[in-house]
């Protein structure tokens, strides 16, 4: 976080400020932002956010301990530091985090990238925070830091060299973008497609479309929207620019796109295609598993392109980037069983894409095993995405599919109803039952693609397997 006064962070947050010691009001922190008191350094600033689990009012002399130089809390704590009281530790965090990124911008060299969608938010900031970062300090969510808490804590990183925030932007319900992005009004607003995760919460694709939509809309007038001419939800939103003088750059595998892809071909090591973007075509090796990253990277290589990025020294970056993110199309095991580790999340649409990529590596003798768990947030269209999952399995032809769990049992039942009943599909309770089964049943040139949502925490299991054939 870029250098204040603790007067001046207790009127960004519209707090009290409780100095301790010899601190004053015009005493100056700069030390990063944390929820986590475990995170905590010399110098850093603890918020003390309530929890469903835990309030974070407990670890406050913890923080202190590990060097908490202020904590920013919801009532004052018998504590030795300074504290700022505020109603809300969430929304204060939000204050911080706008004054700070408005600070740095008005110096004049902060460009600001805000990346949604329904899937692929994270590949594509890894893949863009991958390019920029040989231009200048780019500040990027760890992990999928890309809600109410993780959004602002990434945007308090920046400082007085930060040249590129690339803020990742999910959300389980409307407003949620709108709010997170109106903190730092983006240069360019990334979409990359509309679909049915988190359905559940939205209350369908159509207000699904809507939310996403508010991140054009959060993009500032004379700002970039970069957006997937492939998808028709996506394509919408173009009028929505145009009304706020928002310029559109498209990406995708059709003609109509600005920068696409040509000749696709996926491999276990990686996928090839080519590049082209007006007169230039440039041939492309991702290293990240799974044709449907190839829209991901087209989308960060537009957009680099329009931060002045060279199309050839963007793509020269991006094929260093061996794995997307941890759990997510994730290689593990050895040549002789190749696990896939994507079960960090998972929706109709990413668990396909995963399913299809499972077909298209794997050679002749090489089995195709499927550990598939529960897709969370679907709502009313929890069934019958099931079902499709089920459904696709079959047709593509896996040889084993492997059930997890009570929640995913109708995609159990879809896959025997499809004609996977000879043994080729199992039911679990557990992860511990499919690993002893998998212990067992796994052979020499098996590929096996381990996919659900978080929640189900198949991803553990993924890791397991990873270790046992490794």
């Amino acid at each position: 976080m870029i250098r204040m006064t603790l007067a001046e962070v207790a009127a960004a947050v519209a707090g009290a400020l409780h100095p301790y010691s010899t601190d004053t009001p015009d005493t100056v922190i700069g030390g990063a932002v944390d929820t986590d008191s475990r995170a905590i350094g010399h110098g850093d600033i603890f918020v003390a956010k309530p929890g469903e689990v835990t309030d974070g009012h407990r670890f406050v002399v913890a923080a202190v301990e590990a060097g908490a130089a202020l904590a920013i809390v919801e009532h004052v704590v018998d504590a030795p530091v300074s504290q700022i009281v505020v109603a809300d530790a969430v929304e204060a965090l939000s204050d911080l985090a706008r004054t700070v990124v408005a600070a740095v911008r008005a110096r004049g060299a902060l460009r600001i990238v805000g990346i949604t969608g329904s899937n692929g938010k994270t590949t594509t900031k890894n893949m863009l925070a991958r390019i920029l970062q040989d231009e200048g300090e780019t500040v990027a969510p760890r992990g999928s830091f890309n809600n109410e808490v993780g959004a602002p804590l990434t945007m308090l990183r920046v400082d007085e060299d930060t040249r590129f925030l690339v803020s990742e932007f999910g959300a389980s319900g409307p407003g949620e973008i709108a709010r997170l992005a109106g903190l730092v009004a983006p240069d360019f607003g990334v979409v990359l497609m509309v679909g049915l995760a988190h359905a559940g919460g939205f209350g369908g694709v159509e207000a699904t479309l809507k939310a996403k939509t508010e991140l054009v809309e959060a993009v500032r007038p004379g700002g970039v929207a970069v957006l997937n001419a492939d998808d028709a939800r996506v394509v919408t939103m173009a009028d929505v620019a145009a009304a706020r003088d928002v310029a559109v750059r498209w990406f995708g595998r059709g003609t109509a796109a600005e920068v696409r892809a040509e000749d696709v071909e996926v491999t276990a090591s990686g996928t090839t295609c080519i590049i082209v973007a007006g007169a230039e075509r440039h041939p492309l090796r991702l290293r990240v598993l799974g044709e449907h990253h190839v829209m991901n990277a087209l989308a960060a290589l537009t957009t680099a392109r329009e931060l002045g990025v060279p199309l050839a020294a963007a793509i020269e970056r991006l094929e260093t980037l061996e794995i997307a993110e941890r759990w997510r199309m994730q290689p593990m095991g050895s040549d002789r069983v190749r696990i896939i580790n994507d079960a960090y999340n998972a929706s109709p649409d990413s668990m396909a894409a995963a399913l299809r990529t499972l077909a298209q590596i794997s050679e002749p003798g090489q089995r195709k095993v499927a550990v598939l768990g529960a897709m969370s947030e679907l709502g009313e269209y929890a069934g019958e995405e099931h079902d499709r999952v089920g459904l696709l399995a079959v047709r593509l032809r896996i040889e084993r599919i492997v059930v997890v769990g009570r929640d995913a049992r109708r995609l159990f039942l879809a896959a025997v109803g499809e004609g996977s009943w000879d043994g080729e599909a199992v039911f679990f309770e557990s992860a511990d039952e499919a690993l002893e089964y998998l212990r067992s049943e796994l052979r020499d040139g098996d590929r096996v693609l381990v996919k659900s949502s978080n929640s189900a925490g198949l991803r553990h299991l993924g890791d397991r397997l990873g270790e046992l054939f490794s």
